[in-house]
């Protein structure tokens, strides 16, 4: 029956949260003893850099989140992807460094990803972020909470914060723009989601070919701050499937989000 099936996802996903919070911990200080030092650097598709604190963080979470879960499928940023994922109920979605070129910059805005993704929806959400010392997690109905304490999406105000392209925001209404202000870069997706979450930002617009593991813990972590993330026809993203990456999102919540995402949707007309 679907709603005993939502019960032992909840259920499931309430054992989860804590194995990936302890997880995606140590995988924050794996990372903390290369930042600020250097380490070794290699370019992906030569554009993307990816560095031994990438792999070291990726190696320690695939080796202990599989280990205390073998039936879960795993999807990571730094490990090659094996279709025999798809027939597993549930997957690891990781990133274990989000924003790398951040990182390897100096900046403080990057953190360990780490969601448990069933049918395409997250059911466990945490990202790490050692540097500014702060740890968000969620669970479906549970709400969003960031080092135990309860958050939520900005309210609505005269100005507005919003991240981002520069082109897209330059389609917002005219009605908009005198209200907005850009903030500068964040190269971490999912930090910046999780600063729409927190109430540091109104809204951001994600530039297309973002991939799961970017948002899929973020996500989560937005809905249950109010917020929520939305591709070009209105819905939410659905992870862990065949296709992982995604066209332009926004994420937001109230009236301009609905401004935004109307933004989005016309993109491709």
């Amino acid at each position: 029956m679907p709603e005993l099936d939502q019960v032992a996802s909840a259920a499931g996903a309430r054992e989860d949260l804590p194995l990936l919070r302890d997880a995606a911990r140590e995988a924050g200080a794996i990372a903390m003893r290369y930042f600020g030092n250097n380490p070794q650097v290699w370019m992906k598709g030569g554009t993307s850099p990816v560095s031994e604190a990438d792999h070291a963080a990726d190696a320690y979470l695939r080796e202990t989140l599989l280990a205390a879960r073998p039936d879960y499928g795993w999807l990571s940023e730094e490990t090659a992807d094996d279709p025999a994922r798809l027939a597993a109920r549930r997957t690891f979605v990781v990133d274990p460094i989000d924003g790398t070129r951040g990182f390897l910059e100096g900046l403080r805005s990057w953190c360990v990803s780490i969601a448990v993704v069933e049918d395409g929806r997250t059911l466990a959400g945490v990202l790490e972020c050692p540097a500014t010392e702060e740890t968000y997690w969620a669970l479906p109905g549970e709400g969003a909470f960031l080092n135990g304490r309860r958050i939520a999406v900005r309210r609505p105000a005269a100005m507005v914060e919003i991240g981002g392209p520069k082109p897209l925001i330059a389609l917002t209404p005219a009605q908009w723009q005198g209200r907005l202000s850009r903030v500068p870069y964040i190269p971490s997706l999912a930090y910046r989601l999780a600063m729409v979450a927190n109430g540091r930002l109104d809204a951001t617009f994600v530039k297309p070919n973002a991939h799961d593991w970017d948002i899929a813990a973020a996500d989560l972590i937005l809905r249950e701050a109010g917020g929520a993330l939305l591709d070009q026809k209105g819905r939410a993203p659905c992870y862990a499937g065949e296709v992982i990456h995604h066209g332009a999102l926004v994420a937001g919540s109230g009236e301009l989000l609905a401004v935004l995402s109307g933004i989005i949707a016309g993109l491709d007309r």
